[in-house]
């Protein structure tokens, strides 16, 4: 091989690998990013694929596992999980244990502003090496995997049930493994829901799978409106019901107003909204779940239960 063709595989190489690693990756969120709440339900097995785990239950388990360390969703529990919340807070109301500080209580779990739903449509051993490019007889890349999976992925918003984006998905086993962007406490390189122990091929895909449909969710965020509330309007102390859980940081600007929704008369679905700007707010105190505020604008219009909205993204 000449050297031109060298330096043209190298190039062309260099951009294959940095595309997958693009790919490959998690970014981290940006500063002063509004988080929402999200939940991820349990994915059907369409397929008909059985083994020693329920594939099911080990996409949704990888699913919400992935979504909670990229930092960019506040995530809930699955259903199974919310269930048991609520039976151990019916067990203590009814009287048969010890009322105290740590006593589970009724009517204070977080709802979700977005859901998660996925199909697996198929699963299928493979040997064939895909993905790869051939040039000139030098091949580049390419993944060998040895499972690989097809979903379907639905991203529901809970006040509206509406499907507001859906994606196909293929997660290969010859991938390279999905890493966060970034390091901190409890972030690093995803190890999927399977812990520390050997994945099979199998399961290598789900991981794959998993990355794929965050990184796409992620990409929708921007046409999702972010809302919170006024808690407290008096005496220029104003408070919002999102905090640093949240993604709310000491400085962020809202708009506050009220909102005119517009519901179609013949069916009686939310068609849109509009929002009549009062005042904005600035935040300058901001707990876990909830942020104190002081007027720049509206201060004496701006009351109690009304909605609050950033005035940037």
């Amino acid at each position: 091989m000449n050297s031109i063709v060298k330096v043209i595989v190298a190039l062309t190489m260099g951009v294959v690998i940095g595309l997958w690693a693009e790919d490959n990756v998690i970014k981290e969120p940006p500063k002063g990013n509004l988080r929402y709440s999200i939940m991820v339900q349990k994915f059907k097995n369409e397929a008909g694929w059985s083994g020693r785990y329920s594939i099911g239950d080990g996409m949704t388990t990888a699913m919400t596992n992935i979504l909670r360390k990229s930092g960019w969703f506040v995530v809930l529990g699955d259903k199974e999980m919310r269930s048991a919340a609520m039976k151990e807070q019916d067990f203590a109301a009814g009287g048969r244990t010890m009322k105290g500080k740590k006593t589970p209580k009724m009517g204070r779990m977080t709802p979700a502003q977005l859901l998660v739903r996925g199909s697996i449509t198929n699963v299928q051993e493979t040997s064939a090496k895909k993905g790869g490019l051939n040039f000139m007889g030098v091949s580049l890349g390419g993944s060998g995997g040895d499972a690989e999976i097809n979903l379907t992925i639905y991203l529901v918003d809970t006040t509206t049930g509406q499907v507001v984006a859906s994606q196909d998905i293929i997660g290969n086993s010859g991938r390279t493994g999905y890493s966060l962007g970034y390091s901190g406490s409890d972030l690093g390189g995803l190890t999927g829901a399977f812990g520390g122990e050997e994945k099979d091929n199998v399961q290598k895909a789900i991981e794959d799978a998993v990355g794929q449909a965050t990184n796409y969710l992620i990409k929708q965020l921007d046409e999702i409106p972010w809302e919170a509330s006024l808690l407290l309007a008096k005496k220029n102390k104003f408070i919002i019901n999102r905090g640093e859980r949240d993604g709310v940081s000491v400085g962020k600007t809202f708009n506050v107003g009220e909102i005119e929704e517009l519901i179609d008369p013949d069916t009686g679905e939310l068609l849109d909204s509009e929002m009549s700007v009062v005042g904005t707010i600035k935040v300058t105190k901001v707990k876990k779940k909830i942020a104190y505020a002081k007027a720049l604008s509206g201060e004496k219009a701006m009351k109690k239960g009304m909605s609050v909205f950033p005035q940037d993204r």
